[in-house]
């Protein structure tokens, strides 16, 4: 137990702290890649020898960002300009952004002109996937990437390290799968605050020493007797589910969470890229053809509902909670589609709009406790 508390005492660090991180990284005589979320291809820096870190946002007040985003961009993307801004990402080398939504493409060139002092890597993912020119195309866009990374580290990236740098992620993606899958045994121990911590803290770390970090969590998960949670379980779905303070409102309601949906979280790690079936390139382009169920990805047929259900059926969730990016656009556009699957289900469903700041939870608290009630 006290081998498990360490553990999770260091992820908890890295994310009440993820300057100290980047400070701990530059220390080591590390280049740092500042990476937007989500799916930057964090493979392609980690096989040019960097580190990606994760840019997920905080809570902030939003002064400098004004000057260069409209009141309506997302929570996100507001505070990851403020932090470029006022100098908080001060010792990154770089940072990515992929451009797979309205506000995202617009980030490109605020950034480019606001934050002169960081350098700024677009990246363009193909929404038509069914096109065989799409591989071709994503391929010469990380190429494109690769060298712009290359201008930085002085040295153009192999064959033999992107094909390492896969295996790096796709061995982190079982170990969190797998944590997911353990958590729930010990539901007493993985409340919604420390599951949501343990898995945003693999945004500020080395992906193979994070792989390390998390083997021995669930090592120490595995030591100890099975818990059976009395409470209620439910699935989360959205972009993120912040601040803490409101995931602590459903451990309040007796409310455990049991599996999740979430861009921050394992949409992330639900799809690996092949170990095999051509270059490197090629196959992390696969990757992005095999995502699945994601608002941000162009999908005929509208599968995340179907995958919700399973995915409640998988972990015996007794309802689903919406956490809905305010002003995230992909999103609101999905919730009518998965809405009715879940309602055929006769799955319950909550849903509430999140913002980071979190400034007031009042409201969403009732909600959460009517929920709670519901499924009783």
């Amino acid at each position: 137990m006290a081998e498990l508390e360490k553990n999770l005492a260091l992820l908890k660090a890295a994310c009440d702290d993820p300057k100290r991180m980047l400070e701990k990284y530059l220390s080591e005589g590390k280049q740092v890649i500042g990476c937007f979320a989500p799916y930057t291809p964090e493979q392609l820096v980690c096989a040019a020898g960097m580190v990606p870190m994760g840019l997920w946002g905080g809570q902030t007040e939003y002064q400098l960002a004004k000057s260069y985003l409209p009141a309506f961009a997302c929570p996100v993307m507001q505070a990851n300009m403020e932090f470029g801004l006022s100098g908080v990402y001060k010792g990154l080398s770089a940072v990515i952004i992929p451009a797979i939504c309205d506000t995202l493409r617009c980030m490109t060139q605020n950034w480019r002109f606001g934050v002169k002092e960081i350098p700024m890597i677009p990246i363009v993912y193909p929404q038509n996937r069914k096109s065989r020119a799409a591989v071709d195309y994503l391929v010469s866009e990380f190429e494109a990437v690769l060298v712009m990374l290359a201008t930085i580290t002085g040295n153009m990236v192999s064959e033999a390290s992107l094909s390492r740098a896969i295996r790096i992620y796709n061995a982190h993606n079982a170990v969190m799968r797998e944590f997911c899958d353990t958590a729930n045994d010990h539901l007493d121990v993985i409340t919604p605050s420390v599951r949501h911590m343990v898995m945003k803290s693999a945004w500020f770390f080395d992906k193979e020493e994070h792989t390390e970090i998390m083997r021995g969590v669930i090592d120490g998960l595995k030591a100890l007797p099975r818990y059976d949670y009395p409470g209620k379980r439910v699935v989360l779905t959205g972009i993120a589910c912040e601040p803490d303070a409101l995931l602590d409102i459903f451990a309040e309601n007796g409310i455990a969470v049991v599996g999740d949906d979430l861009a921050q979280e394992s949409r992330q790690y639900r799809t690996d890229a092949p170990e095999s079936g051509g270059g490197a390139l090629k196959r992390l382009a696969a990757q992005w053809m095999l995502r699945t169920g994601c608002s941000l990805i162009h999908e005929d047929g509208k599968p995340r509902g179907p995958m919700l259900v399973k995915l409640c059926r998988d972990t015996g969730a007794d309802g689903v909670v919406l956490s809905l990016m305010k002003f995230c656009d992909p999103e609101e556009y999905d919730v009518p589609y998965f809405m009715k699957d879940l309602k055929a289900a006769g799955i319950p469903c909550l849903s509430f709009e999140t913002d980071q700041l979190g400034d007031s939870l009042g409201q969403t608290a009732t909600r959460i406790e009517s929920f709670a009630e519901i499924l009783s």
